[in-house]
C-alpha cells in the first residue's frame, strides 16, 4: 500500500466565493526570477516566498480555486544551458527539476499560513509531489486545496509559459493570470523606451503578429484556441492578484 505523503485535506468545507470575484477558478503563473524579487538573481528569496504565499492564501480563503505553475529560472533555465552547449532536452529535464524545487518552497510557505497545498508534477517524483492528473487536480482545488503544478509539461521543448495554458485550459479555468515585473504589456520594451505606453487591451493576433516577449507564441495560441484570457499584471504591487480577480482594471488583458 502506498502512502499518501501530502499534507491532509482541510476538514472543514471550502469557503463560499466572494460575491464581488470575477474568477473563481484561475492559474497563477510565477517566473522562477519572481521568488528572486524585485533584485532578481538567483535563489529564493525567502520573504518573497512568503509575500506570494500570503496573497495566495487570501484568495483561497475568499473561495478562488487557485493552480499555480511556477518557473524555474531563479535555479537553472534549460535555453541557457542550452545555448552553453548542452544537449537541449537534457538540459530542459534539469530547468524542470528546478521547478519542483521552487514548488515544495511555495508548498510549505503556504501550509505555514494554514493552507492545504498539492504539488502535482509532469515528472514522477512520488517520495515528494503527487503525479500529475488532471481529474485528481479538478477535486484538489474543488476541496479546497491550492495546486502547485511542476515539471512544466513534462516534455523537453516546452516553456513553462506553455504548461499554464495547458493546466488552464484543462481544469477548466477562467483565466490565466501572469505575473511579471512589470505593470503589463507595453508596445515597446519600457527598460529601454522611457515613452513606452502600457497596453490596456490586447488581442491574441495582435500579442503573436507584434511578437511580444511577455509570454511565447505557444502558449498564447494554446489560450486563444480555448478562448481563455490572459491577465498580465505585477507582481510585486501588494494585492494585485486579489485586484485582478475581482476584475479591476489592472494591467493588460489579453483576449
Amino acid at each position: 500500500m502506498r502512502l499518501d505523503i501530502t499534507a491532509p485535506s482541510p476538514s472543514v468545507p471550502p469557503a463560499a466565493p466572494d460575491p464581488e470575484l470575477k474568477y473563481r477558478r484561475i492559474v497563477l503563473k510565477l517566473s522562477g526570477e519572481a521568488l528572486c524579487g524585485e533584485d532578481g538573481g538567483f535563489g529564493i528569496r525567502l520573504e518573497t516566498l512568503q509575500s506570494v504565499a500570503t496573497e495566495i492564501t487570501e484568495l483561497e480563503r475568499l473561495g478562488v480555486q487557485v493552480g499555480v505553475v511556477v518557473g524555474g529560472g531563479n535555479i537553472f533555465r534549460g535555453l541557457k544551458g542550452a545555448s552553453a552547449g548542452m544537449d537541449r532536452s537534457q538540459s530542459d529535464y534539469m530547468g524542470m527539476l528546478a521547478t519542483v524545487i521552487n514548488a515544495l518552497a511555495l508548498q510549505d510557505a503556504l501550509e505555514k499560513c494554514g493552507t492545504a497545498t498539492r504539488v502535482m508534477t509532469a515528472l514522477e517524483i512520488r517520495q515528494v509531489a503527487e503525479p500529475y492528473i488532471r481529474r485528481r487536480a479538478m477535486r484538489h482545488l474543488e476541496r479546497g486545496n491550492v495546486v502547485i503544478f511542476a515539471a512544466g509539461t513534462g516534455n523537453p521543448f516546452f516553456s513553462t509559459d506553455t504548461a499554464a495554458a495547458l493546466r488552464a485550459a484543462e481544469i477548466q479555468a477562467q483565466a490565466l493570470f501572469k505575473a511579471t515585473k512589470v505593470e503589463g504589456i507595453y508596445d515597446r520594451d519600457p527598460m529601454r523606451h522611457p515613452n513606452a505606453q502600457m497596453l490596456t487591451h490586447i488581442s491574441y493576433d495582435r500579442f503573436l503578429a507584434d511578437r511580444i516577449g511577455v509570454m511565447d507564441a505557444t502558449a498564447v495560441t494554446l489560450c486563444r484556441e480555448n478562448r481563455l484570457p490572459i491577465r498580465v499584471f505585477k507582481l510585486t504591487t501588494r494585492g494585485n492578484i486579489l485586484r485582478v480577480c475581482k476584475g479591476e482594471d489592472i494591467g493588460t488583458i489579453v483576449e
